[in-house]
């Protein structure tokens, strides 16, 4: 979740979401995000509205969880005065920052919160992102007690050097240890790389793909590393102190990545993530992509519900005293038309493996196809069956556009 805000209207103090949000809600799946926003140490890349504990001053990582829980309390009164029915939450999220800087009981207090607010549905996926070095055994174990159902660790790359750019703080030796002891907890296993990192080459990003696959994780995602404006890292490059990012090199890192899962087993379904099997995807993950809903809770989050999306304010002390004068913690929303959430649509659903209907393009779109085919940025065999479904480097171009038009949903 990037730091910077998107411009757009005032968000009502009270959250008041328009009557048009319970049209077709029935039929769109209910999640829960909640960014916990708060990091040991800033990587030098990193551009996510995340804060040390010298950064923040007017409130503490310690109340953190009492004010989730205050905003989970006004989502419920907010989409209930908005007619919408009830619908327990399919899928709920741990993002950060480093959720499992929190106490174990943090996390789980407020996963019962989201529980007792709208209802947990039959089967639904429950994930905390964590760094390896913020979590041990029993931890894990506490937190699929709780019911948690998944983990995600971030290991972004097994080479001490790449981790030293990138400044990452991590043992890679705990990798292994923590995924061995989620497995022995029950809980499904995701592991993150990072791959572009300047100065990083075809044999590191090899290196550090054996090191996941030797974890034999459920699922992996996989990011590009893309250099933000304001980020330690762009200024350490524009004082050429580290080497620029190749884009090209990206591109066949890319490529590269995606044989190797393939060939280990692992099927892509989203344009950064594969999994063993379709059970093991992050449906959470999807549903941003898809079009669903969901309720950002914590500083800086996203949220979109039938067409509004809206944003809380960045800043933990920010965030605590809205809730704490009984205001909504928004700080700007926008409505989609039908134009917009159309294009959205083509954006977003081009980045997964079902791919998105032909018939959704307009003419000059569906006329484009043809070169999309022939620069070998769509599957050709699809297009003529009907699905926009892009090539690994196709994919790696959309993701780039996308992040640069759409807001992150988290």
């Amino acid at each position: 979740m990037p730091s910077a805000l998107p411009l757009a209207d005032p968000a009502p103090d009270d959250g008041a979401l328009p009557a048009t949000v319970a049209d077709g809600a029935a039929d769109r799946a209910f999640g829960v995000y909640l960014h916990v926003p708060y990091c040991r140490v800033r990587c030098g890349y990193c551009d996510f509205n995340t804060y040390t504990a010298d950064e923040v001053r007017g409130t503490s990582r310690a109340d953190f969880a009492e004010q989730a829980i205050a905003e989970v309390e006004l989502a419920t009164r907010v989409l209930a005065e908005a007619d919408l029915p009830p619908r327990p939450a399919s899928t709920v999220f741990f993002g950060g920052g480093t959720p499992t800087l929190l106490p174990t009981r943090d996390l789980a207090r407020m996963l019962d919160a989201v529980r007792g607010a709208f209802g947990l549905a039959d089967g639904a996926e429950v994930t905390t992102e964590a760094n390896p070095d913020s979590i041990d055994a029993r931890g894990l174990a506490e937190l699929a007690e709780a019911g948690f159902t998944r983990v995600s660790l971030g290991m972004q790359s097994a080479v001490p050097h790449v981790l030293a750019t990138l400044e990452r703080t991590h043992d890679p030796e705990n990798v292994p240890r923590r995924v061995a002891e989620a497995r022995a907890a029950g809980l499904q296993v995701s592991v993150d790389l990072i791959f572009g990192t300047p100065g990083e080459s075809l044999a590191d990003l090899d290196r550090s793909i054996d090191a996941a696959l030797a974890t034999e994780p459920d699922h992996l995602s996989a990011y590009a590393l893309i250099v933000e404006e304001g980020t330690k890292l762009a200024r350490q490059i524009a004082r050429g102190e580290v080497p620029p990012v190749d884009d090209d090199l990206h591109a066949d890192m890319y490529e590269h990545l995606d044989a190797r899962l393939a060939s280990a087993g692992y099927a892509w379904y989203e344009v950064s993530n594969w999994a063993r099997d379709n059970a093991h995807r992050s449906r959470h993950n999807l549903a941003y992509w898809t079009g669903e809903d969901w309720w950002g809770v914590g500083p800086g989050a996203h949220s979109h519900v039938g067409g509004v999306r809206w944003w809380n304010v960045k800043h933990p002390a920010a965030y605590a005293q809205r809730l704490a004068s009984a205001l909504s913690p928004a700080a700007g929303r926008e409505t989609l038309d039908a134009e917009t959430r159309r294009v959205e649509r083509v954006l977003l659903e081009t980045r997964t493996a079902l791919g998105l209907s032909v018939s959704a393009l307009d003419a000059p779109g569906r006329t484009a196809v043809a070169g999309l085919i022939a620069d070998e940025l769509v599957d050709a065999r699809l297009a003529i069956a009907g699905r926009l479904v892009l090539t690994a480097r196709g994919r790696l171009l959309a993701d780039a556009v996308v992040r640069r038009l759409l807001p992150e949903p988290a």
